[in-house]
């Protein structure tokens, strides 16, 4: 019940034809799909014996962008790793700790959604666009990671059940909101 971001740095545009990523999942990913939610077979990876959690999702933001001939393009997708994300007791696992661990993979792709709303309206030459993916990015990734805290802080992990049902409807209504800006592959 407990989300692991992994954006990490931010990335930099340097020159007229570089391409940039976001780290990497390793061991292949999941990429958010409105006809594909998660399953419990998805969580492939251990807890540590430490970890107080039932579950962990582990998800991020992948951001790949490319200045060509002066001219910007992104592709951004929300992932999740399977082999980094855990159920404590696959024994045990219920649809409601399904569903809490599925809504902190949709509120990644709500934000997804946000960074391709704002590179969308980006209209800067390439050689200018360095700082602003940098000021851009930041700015979603750092909404993100607040959105996810105060989702597990509002709801304590998905133990109450009033505030689980209002953050679904909430992040439903963010994704129908920014349908335009939806992966076109997902």
């Amino acid at each position: 019940m407990l989300y692991q971001v992994f954006a990490g740095a931010l990335l930099l545009l340097a020159g007229f034809s570089t391409v940039a990523s976001a780290q990497t999942i390793p061991g292949g990913s999941l990429h958010w799909s409105a006809s594909r939610p998660l399953v419990l077979a998805d969580f492939k990876g251990r807890p540590k014996p430490a970890e107080p959690h039932a579950a962990l999702t582990s998800a991020t933001i992948v951001a790949q962008v490319a200045c060509r001939s002066n001219q910007f393009s992104g592709h951004v997708q929300a992932a999740f790793d399977p082999t980094l994300s855990w159920v404590r007791d696959p024994a045990t696992i219920t649809p409601k700790l399904l569903r809490h661990e599925q809504l902190h993979f949709d509120i990644t792709e709500v934000y997804a959604r946000r960074l391709r709303q704002k590179l969308a309206g980006v209209s800067i030459p390439c050689a200018d666009l360095g700082p602003t993916f940098q000021r851009l990015s930041k700015d979603v990734y750092a909404d993100w990671a607040k959105a996810e805290d105060q989702y597990d802080r509002d709801t304590n992990h998905g133990l109450k059940p009033e505030q689980q049902a209002l953050w679904e409807a909430q992040v439903q209504k963010q994704l129908l909101e920014l349908a335009a800006f939806a992966d076109k592959d997902a």
